[in-house]
């Protein structure tokens, strides 16, 4: 059985036991979070699709990790005029694991 859910403006395809990277989230690490935004939910020919949500269908998850991804380097410059300018972005994430699929 799989759902989609929305998160952080993204659209995420989860099944039970899958580990997601989403947006950072309020929670605390090691805690039970329930997704309720669920687009669509089935398996196989069986599939509900909601409009725009499915009525009574939920995703749950537990926290694995709060923490940044990989350092991006941004570099901006302006030719002839000597001006150039080195940026760091780490973006936050937090780490989800599926644990069920109701709906």
């Amino acid at each position: 059985m799989y759902a989609v859910i929305v998160t952080g403006g993204k659209q995420y395809k989860v099944a039970e036991g899958d580990i997601i990277f989403v947006e950072k989230l309020d929670v605390e690490v090691e805690s039970e979070i329930t997704f309720d935004e669920v687009l669509a939910v089935g398996e196989g020919e069986n599939i509900k699709i909601g409009a725009p949500t499915v009525d009574g269908a939920v995703v749950k998850g537990k926290v694995l990790k709060i923490g940044k991804g990989k350092k991006l380097h941004v570099m901006t410059y302006k030719p002839k005029k000597n001006q150039k300018r080195k940026l760091g972005h780490r973006q936050p994430f937090t780490k989800i694991q599926i644990e069920s699929i109701a709906g």
